[in-house]
């Protein structure tokens, strides 16, 4: 039976095989950060201060780097589906490599500007010394963070996610151990708490490139840096950067408006967009499944199986989106009641939480048509749509909040950037431009 007529409990399957354990992947990935935060914050205010301004720059160039996982996803599916495993791993170490190159660049330019970094997230000068650090101890961690996601993509472009969930998992305990240990035991204070971050970073890292390095032995892969592969890692992955920074201004100009209706409008903004991060948490893990599948079915020249299993993902991304928007009013009356006893705040975050469950649909589809268009390798499709909806959300934005819309204006340009979103990357996904068969895009 060929893929393209597989029935769809077949797609079903084989969509929540890789789809579930990338999302309890995606979900302990922050609690990196939430553990350094719940012991930091036994130490005081400055210091968690400098922790919150340290952990934004972090989790800035992190999600800014994540080119380096969706990129080997859809590179390493290719090759799977194409049935060239060697040339898979080959491909999967071109990225790790890349990641570490990367990773020891940023060392050695980000250094000496720690101090104008802790300047622009806008450190007062009792938390700044903390925040500086947080990062100089940090920095030693980069590489060992960009090899996990390189790592990360080279297991899901072989379609397993479990393991990735195995090492999140060992790498959040490992750091809750020794952060106890460096800042509460031996006293080492915010240092330590980096420290810890590190080594358990580090610890992640060395468990992928164990893992890569038995696949390249298993199927006789060189493990050496290879320069052309390096040029088609970083070829393909610029158009993701570039669709990743376009979402990053957004999201930055979103917080910017918030700060400036007033702190009412902020403290609602914020938890509503820590519930809208939660689902997208969830949705993204349908989008990674998209990501390993498409490159699999393209890989291997199953232009009807791609079609087919892009119509079931996106019924699932619209299946999921309904689902939580129905979860969101239904815990609506409620849910303020868990972050704030201002009645401000609670009337402001009631409006907000209707706008987002409203647009949980439209983030179904878009979270899923965006990894299907990953795993295709049709970056600079995605890099230029996503601008064209940056620049139509910018301008929304800014007049939304000059008429004094407020946060439902706020919320409303979010919309219709998704909206934009959804439009584009429908159009593109009705077409047969972006089905590039073939081991290479």
């Amino acid at each position: 039976m060929t893929t393209s007529r597989r029935p769809a409990t077949a797609h079903d399957r084989e969509i929540l095989r890789l789809a579930v354990p990338a999302f309890g992947a995606l979900v302990a990935e922050p609690l990196f950060l939430l553990s350094d935060s719940a012991i930091v914050g036994h130490l005081g205010t400055a210091q968690l201060g400098g922790l919150g301004v340290a952990g934004q720059a972090l989790s800035t160039l992190v999600y800014l780097c994540v080119f380096l996982a969706y990129g080997t996803t859809a590179g390493v599916a290719r090759q799977i589906g194409a049935g060239d495993l060697r040339a898979a791993i080959r491909q999967g170490i071109d990225g790790m490599w890349l990641a570490l190159a990367i990773g020891v660049a940023l060392i050695v330019a980000g250094w000496p500007l720690i101090p104008l970094i802790v300047d622009a997230f806008g450190a007062s000068p009792v938390v700044a010394p903390y925040a500086a650090t947080y990062l100089r101890v940090s920095l030693f961690g980069i590489p060992s963070m960009l090899v996990i996601l390189a790592g990360t993509g080279v297991l899901r472009g072989l379609q397993d996610t479990r393991t990735p969930l195995l090492v999140s998992i060992g790498g959040f305990s490992l750091n809750i151990v020794l952060n106890v240990l460096f800042v509460i035991v031996l006293d080492w204070g915010i240092a330590g708490a980096a420290w810890g971050t590190v080594i358990a970073q580090t610890g992640s890292a060395a468990v992928y490139v164990l893992v890569v390095l038995r696949a390249a032995r298993r199927h006789s892969a060189p493990v050496r840096p290879d320069m052309d592969g390096l040029r088609t890692s970083a070829t393909a992955g610029f158009g993701l950067l570039l669709r990743t920074a376009a979402l990053r201004v957004v999201l930055i100009v979103g917080t910017s408006i918030a700060a400036r209706m007033g702190d009412e409008e902020i403290a609602a903004y914020q938890v509503g967009f820590q519930v809208w991060t939660l689902l997208a948490f969830a949705l993204d893990a349908i989008a990674i499944a998209g990501q390993a599948i498409t490159g699999r079915y393209l890989g291997a020249g199953d232009i009807a199986g791609t079609r087919a299993v892009t119509r079931r993902m996106v019924w699932w991304g619209i299946g999921c989106g309904v689902a939580f928007g129905l979860i969101v009013l239904l815990v609506r009356p409620w849910l303020p009641g868990l972050f704030t006893s201002d009645g401000g705040v609670r009337e402001l975050l009631l409006a907000s939480l209707l706008l987002v469950a409203v647009m949980q649909p439209v983030a179904g589809v878009v979270f899923v048509l965006d990894g299907i268009l990953i795993g295709a390798g049709d970056g600079a499709y995605l890099a230029a749509t996503t601008l064209i909806a940056t620049v139509v959300f910018l301008p929304a934005a800014i007049v939304l909040y000059r008429v004094d819309a407020g946060l439902i204006g706020l919320w409303s340009a979010i919309g219709l950037w998704m909206l934009t979103r959804m439009l584009t990357l429908g159009l593109r996904a009705r077409g047969d431009r972006w089905m590039v068969t073939g081991a290479v895009r």
